[in-house]
């Protein structure tokens, strides 16, 4: 294998395989370094695809794609301590348009991705560990070092490794994580026969349904849980931000089995068994805490670049978003002849900012921000939000009184007891 290429892509996840997908396919020299013994090594699980992202990408993707089932129901409950208030939205599947989520088995959906891009012509080492980036002189990055011993050279180097960005952090390219602005998600895949699966939760075909619940699970711990159907198991999960599982007394696992038992979720999985357990990082920052995206030789995309926020979940549009945008970026640069320096690399942060879903992004910021500071919306405890929508849906003709009981019932006060001590 030759020691210098075009680009090289640091990661197999889905913004290094977005990034190296869309160089190969403009014809640039790509070779994509990853870990892993294979694709899909690090998670087994389960996961939600959205697909306009990855239509951009691939658009025959839904034939081609070892997709497990599109959703046609999304459940929202907020869980207290022994019940559910919810909602369901709903989707036909038909007319002209495709399915726009699917749930995907990361294993067999990574390997189909990953033949894909060695289609395309990347040159993918697995089995690779990148140790740090190799900088010039003047600082600049011109290629990496591996734990083999080998070293490669390119014109700039794409980072895609991950919410630990352990290359980056080595480097010094970027600082620590913070605990509270990583979020931990604990998961199960639990194999559950198709028509017993198809019958709970009543879908056919290849349908299927996704419960996004939230709540407190334990003390001084707010989560959300998540129930996923995939042919024939379950994703079974709970996240929390790194910070409250720290300080609190209870593992990872154990928050878990809180989750599982409670009495909205244990009928769903009944007579299913485990057979995959993991625990996986995720940025949950935002746009406030983003780290440098890019520098001389160098950009970052996908979670290392923290563009998560706990008010936007949508984790993998995000990842096969920036992967694009940074190689579209060395793209335009290579056809002009432009060298990779940070001033002409800068165009990076210009899509970014240009994208809708980045764009979501800001805008959720600046919510965020401004609730900070005026105090108006502070975080409501889940408990009393389940007893809230009890009251108002009992009071369904209300009118005046319901906007009134939520307007309290945010801002904490003390009239805010006429919902929070509803039964």
């Amino acid at each position: 294998m030759a020691d210098h290429f075009e680009v090289i892509v640091v990661g197999a996840g889905p913004a290094g395989n977005a990034a190296a997908l869309t160089l190969a396919k403009a014809g640039l020299d790509v070779l994509q370094l990853e870990r892993a013994e294979f694709p899909g090594a690090k998670n087994a699980q389960g996961s939600l695809l959205w697909a306009p992202a990855l239509e951009q990408l691939i658009a025959d993707f839904h034939a081609r794609a070892p997709l497990e089932r599109h959703i046609v129901e999304q459940r929202l409950w907020t869980l207290d301590g022994d019940s559910h208030t919810g909602s369901r939205d709903w989707t036909t599947g038909t007319g002209s348009s495709a399915p726009d989520r699917y749930t995907i088995l990361r294993a067999p959906f990574e390997a189909w991705f990953s033949s894909a891009l060695r289609a395309a012509g990347v040159r993918v080492a697995f089995a690779t560990t990148v140790t740090e980036v190799i900088r010039e002189v003047d600082g600049r990055v011109s290629g990496v070092h591996t734990a083999g011993g080998g070293d490669f050279y390119a014109d700039v180097v794409i980072l895609a490794e991950g919410v630990a960005s352990l290359i980056a952090r080595q480097s010094g390219l970027r600082e620590d994580l913070h605990p509270q602005t990583v979020a931990l998600t604990i998961r199960e895949l639990r194999r559950l026969p198709r028509p017993l699966l198809e019958n709970r939760f009543g879908v056919q075909g290849d349908d299927g349904v996704v419960i996004e619940a939230s709540g407190v699970f334990a003390p001084g711990i707010r989560g959300t849980g998540f129930v996923h159907t995939n042919r024939e198991s379950l994703s079974v999960g709970v996240g929390c931000m790194v910070g409250d599982i720290v300080v609190s007394d209870l593992t990872p696992s154990e928050l878990l089995a809180r989750f599982k038992r409670h009495p909205s979720i244990k009928p769903l999985l009944a007579d299913s068994e485990v057979v995959d357990f993991s625990a996986q990082l995720s940025p949950e920052g935002g746009y406030r805490v983003q780290p440098r995206l890019f520098g001389d030789g160098w950009l970052c995309c996908g979670d290392g670049m923290q563009p998560g926020s706990p008010a936007h979940r949508e984790g993998a549009t995000l990842a096969l978003t920036t992967g694009r945008l940074a190689a579209e970026t060395i793209i335009e640069l290579s056809r002009h002849g432009r060298p990779m320096s940070a001033r002409h690399l800068s165009l990076y942060r210009d899509k970014l900012e240009r994208s809708p879903t980045l764009r979501l992004l800001h805008k959720q910021h600046a919510s965020d921000s401004a609730a900070e500071e005026e105090h108006v919306f502070p975080v409501a405890d889940p408990r009393r939000l389940v007893r809230a929508s009890r009251v108002l849906r009992r009071d369904a003709n209300g009118g005046g009184r319901q906007k009134r009981m939520l307007r309290h019932f945010f801002r904490g006060s003390e009239s805010s007891r006429e919902v929070s001590g509803a039964a």
